[in-house]
């Protein structure tokens, strides 16, 4: 069963940093792609950061401030220059060579002072 484990979450001040990992295991049939989403209170979901065959896209908000990365069984998303409206629940995204999609259940980070 495939299963997505974000980890790394917490309270920042702002112009602080954190470090998000997920940790994917399971059986995917391959990986197309893979990334964070992040959702704000009474906003919806919307991408940050992915990686598709390899390339980084991020969205514009948080462009030269956060770093997507990945290793055999991780994705991570460094983020630094925290501001307040980072702040949200931040969940991982797995979408598979045959086209499902799979979610983490989210870790909250809060930029607050």
């Amino acid at each position: 069963q495939a299963q997505l484990v974000e980890s790394g979450g917490g309270l920042v001040q702002p112009g602080g940093s954190l470090r998000l990992s997920c940790a994917h295991s399971g059986t995917f049939f391959g990986i197309k792609s893979m990334g964070w989403y992040r959702q704000a209170p009474g906003k919806q979901r919307e991408l940050v950061a992915v990686l598709s065959s390899g390339l980084p896209n991020y969205a514009d908000a948080v462009k030269g401030r956060f770093t997507i990365s990945s290793a055999k069984n991780t994705v991570d998303l460094q983020m630094d220059s925290l501001k307040p409206e980072d702040t949200a629940v931040y969940y991982c995204m797995v979408i598979s060579a045959v086209g499902m999609n799979y979610w983490g259940k989210g870790t909250l980070v809060t930029v607050s002072s």
